[in-house]
């Protein structure tokens, strides 16, 4: 058995959706798992504790979020003694559009560079629209973006694009290549 952190950033909650469903895949591997918010961290926060590391957030702005990159670049040494794991969430990923997707890839590519750091396992994951918790505003400047992107401008309606097939996919061969790494079985008892 192995112990994991899934440290995630979230604006709508897509990505701590996602982040809870890697914590039950790797908790019914027999791993121990817990997420957490990294806004809520605090600075001096220790990884000591864990033997792997899963890191999520979501794309904003053509950006992962601001306390995301501050947790990688405050635990970047850390994060390097120990796999680790990947997942963006953005609306780019979420459609079939190579240009969206190359998009998508480069949000990635631009967020390991700027941080240094380089995770073992990466995955891009559709993410949600949900209109219901949007003020005006953000409602109207959300729709705009979806026709370009998905289509989906009924703001009556809330929709999601993640595929959790593709999530435990990801979260078993990350955990699958932890154990081999480290040497541990998953605890199945």
């Amino acid at each position: 058995m192995s112990t994991f952190l899934v440290a995630y950033g979230t604006s709508e909650g897509q990505t701590e959706k996602i982040a809870e469903r890697v914590v039950a895949t790797l908790t019914d591997r027999g791993h121990d798992a817990s997420a957490r918010d990294v806004a809520t961290l605090p600075a001096a926060f220790d990884l000591e504790g864990f033997d792997a590391v899963v890191v999520g957030s979501s794309i904003h702005l053509g950006k992962q979020q601001d306390s995301v990159v501050a947790f990688v670049e405050r635990q970047r040494e850390d994060l390097r003694t120990r796999p680790t794991a990947f997942f963006q969430v953005s609306l780019s990923s979420a459609v079939d559009n190579e240009a969206r997707q190359a998009e998508a890839a480069q949000y990635v590519e631009d967020f390991v560079a700027a941080t240094e750091w380089h995770p073992d396992r990466i995955a891009l994951f559709g993410g949600a629209l949900r209109y219901s918790q949007f003020g005006f505003l953000k409602r109207l400047m959300l729709k705009r973006i979806a026709r370009d992107a998905t289509g989906d401008t009924d703001t009556a309606r809330d929709y999601e694009y993640t595929d959790w097939d593709e999530v435990d996919a990801f979260t078993n061969d990350f955990a699958a290549f932890v154990e081999g790494r480290l040497g541990v079985s998953p605890d199945t008892s």
